[in-house]
């Protein structure tokens, strides 16, 4: 896999994990806490490691074949 190839992988899964962890924490303290809120910093976190992991992950499967 090329370096152009990694960088839209972990943007791409970056992006989608980003958007789906601000969703999911808006909507649990809108439903729990009744506040509407979005913990920027989990998604963020969240987004960064799941960026970072998958996109190895798949590069190395990549590399295997």
């Amino acid at each position: 896999m090329n370096i152009k190839k990694l960088v839209v992988e972990f943007a791409t899964v970056f992006a989608v994990t980003l958007i789906t962890a601000a969703l999911v924490t808006f909507l649990w303290n809108l439903i729990g806490h009744g506040q509407s809120a979005v913990d920027w910093e989990t998604s963020f976190r969240f987004a960064t490691i799941f960026g970072v992991i998958l996109t190895w992950v798949k590069s190395r499967n990549t590399k295997e074949k």
